[in-house]
C-alpha cells in the first residue's frame, strides 16, 4: 500500500478551498480538485473518502485559523468588553465562509461536534486565560462546584446559542451583564 504524501493533502485541501471562495460550495467535487491537482480522482479518494470529509476538513482548518487570529486581535481591559469582541469577531466569520461551510456539513454534524471539540476546548483555554488576566475579577467566587472551567463553558455554550439564533446585540449585552454581576 502507498505511504499518503502529506503535502499533497494539504495541496488538496488548499485547491478545495479555493474552489469554494471562487465559485461556491456546489462547485466543490472530487472531479474537480483531481482536475486542478493533475491527479486522478481515485487519488483523492486515498486522502478523503468524500466530498463531506473534504468540507470538514476545510472547517476545522477554518476554525483554527480563526482561533489563531482571535488571540492577537481580540485586546481589551476588561473580561466583559473582550466577550463582545469575541462574538462580534466570530459573528463576521460565520456570516462569512464559517457559517457557510458549517451549513454544507448537513448529515455530518455529529461527526464534525466531535472533530471541533478540539477548538471548543481552545476557545474555553482563552476564556479562561483572559478572565485570569483581568485583574477585576473576583478569585473568591471559584470553588469546586464552580470552577473557571465550567464557567467558561457556560459562556461559550451560550455565546455559540446566541451565534446560531442571530440573537440582536441586545441579547449579548444583557448576557454580558449578567457575567458582570457573577465575577466582579
Amino acid at each position: 500500500m502507498r505511504r499518503k504524501d502529506d503535502t499533497l493533502r494539504e495541496t488538496l485541501l488548499e485547491l478545495a478551498r479555493s474552489i469554494v471562495d471562487a465559485e461556491g460550495i456546489d462547485a466543490l467535487n472530487i472531479r474537480a480538485i483531481a482536475q486542478r491537482a493533475g491527479v486522478a480522482a481515485g487519488t483523492i479518494y486515498n486522502y478523503f473518502s468524500n466530498k463531506e470529509e473534504i468540507l470538514l476538513a476545510l472547517t476545522e482548518e477554518y476554525w483554527k485559523q480563526i482561533l489563531l487570529e482571535m488571540e492577537t486581535v481580540i485586546t481589551a481591559d476588561s473580561f466583559c468588553e473582550q466577550l463582545i469582541k469575541i462574538y462580534v469577531f466570530l459573528k463576521e466569520r460565520i456570516d462569512q465562509s464559517a457559517g457557510k461551510l458549517m451549513s454544507s456539513l448537513g448529515g455530518l454534524e455529529p461527526v464534525g461536534q466531535t472533530r471541533m471539540a478540539s477548538m471548543q476546548s481552545a476557545l474555553e483555554a482563552s476564556l479562561i486565560k483572559r478572565m485570569e488576566q483581568d485583574a477585576k475579577v473576583r478569585e473568591d467566587i471559584w470553588n469546586g462546584q464552580f470552577s473557571k472551567g465550567q464557567f467558561a463553558r457556560f459562556i461559550m455554550g451560550n455565546m455559540l446559542m446566541l451565534l446560531k439564533s442571530k440573537a440582536p446585540m441586545a441579547d449579548l449585552y444583557f448576557f454580558v451583564e449578567i457575567i458582570k454581576k457573577i465575577i466582579y
